[in-house]
Formats: C-alpha cells, sequence, structure tokens
C-alpha cells in the first residue's frame, strides 16, 4: 500500500501479501508516514485522507476520527448500510482526485522489477520499492 502526498510523491510504503483486506492495512500504511513540518519536527499524522469505497468500515472511520483526520470515503450503497446522514463527509471534488494515487502507482510500475515480481524475498522486494520511491521523489526535487 502506497500513501502520497497532493502531488503524488511516496510518503509512506507498507508491503504485505495479497491476500489481506486493505482495510485492514490502512492503519499500519498510515503509521509509516513521517512529514517534517515548517518548524522542522516531524510529525506522523495527515491533514486529510482521500481513499475509495474499498476503505468504508466504521472502524477505519473511528480511527481516522481518533487521530483528527478529515476524510473523504465513499459510501458503500448495499444492504443497508448507506445512511443519508454520511453524505455530507463524502465531497465529490475531493473524491475527483484519487487519479494522483493510481498515477502514483504507475509510476512505480515503470520500473521492471517491481511491476513483475522477482524476487523470492520480501525484505529485497522491499528494498526495490524504496528504491524507486526515492528515485521519483528525486525526480520532483530535480524538475
Amino acid at each position: 500500500m502506497l500513501v502520497t502526498d497532493g502531488q503524488g510523491l511516496p510518503l509512506g510504503v507498507l508491503l504485505e501479501s495479497a491476500n489481506k483486506a486493505e482495510v485492514s492495512l490502512v492503519q499500519a500504511t498510515l503509521e509509516t508516514v513521517k512529514v517534517r513540518t515548517p518548524k522542522g519536527r516531524m510529525c506522523t499524522w495527515l491533514n486529510y485522507l482521500t481513499a475509495d469505497k474499498g476503505y468504508d468500515s466504521r472502524k477505519f472511520r473511528k480511527y481516522l476520527r481518533g487521530r483528527r483526520m478529515g476524510h473523504c470515503i465513499s459510501p458503500i450503497r448495499h444492504q443497508g448500510r448507506f445512511r443519508r446522514h454520511r453524505l455530507p463527509t463524502y465531497d465529490a471534488t475531493r473524491y475527483a482526485l484519487r487519479w494522483i494515487i493510481k498515477r502514483s502507482n504507475a509510476w512505480l510500475q515503470n520500473y521492471r522489477r517491481i511491476l513483475v515480481r522477482y524476487d523470492h524475498l520480501l525484505s529485497t522486494y522491499r528494498g526495490f520499492v524504496l528504491l524507486a520511491c526515492r528515485i521519483i521523489s528525486l525526480g520532483a526535487l530535480l524538475k
């Protein structure tokens, strides 16, 4: 899983096996984020989070409220779970910004070794993913 900023630069990465639900891994992924504030301190929270319908759960929304993070998560509309009082938290203009994370994933997939996983060890694969994230960030600095 990948957490990016508004320009699509990677902030946090978590790699796990593919048979786990994303909503169960998102809290651990958000814990990997470390952002430098203007005063020079390191903080581990984000101001706002945009996610798709796969992250719609009460437990995750409660976690975000506990960390005082604003969020835009599209509600799932099936079997009576959709409630009208949830609509004010859904902002279509912010939800449309999901293309930024899709672009970041495409940037990572430009590296064939990440796209096709040749490595058997997760630690080796993680090293190459982190290297690709550093190259993407460095490329944005040089522009």
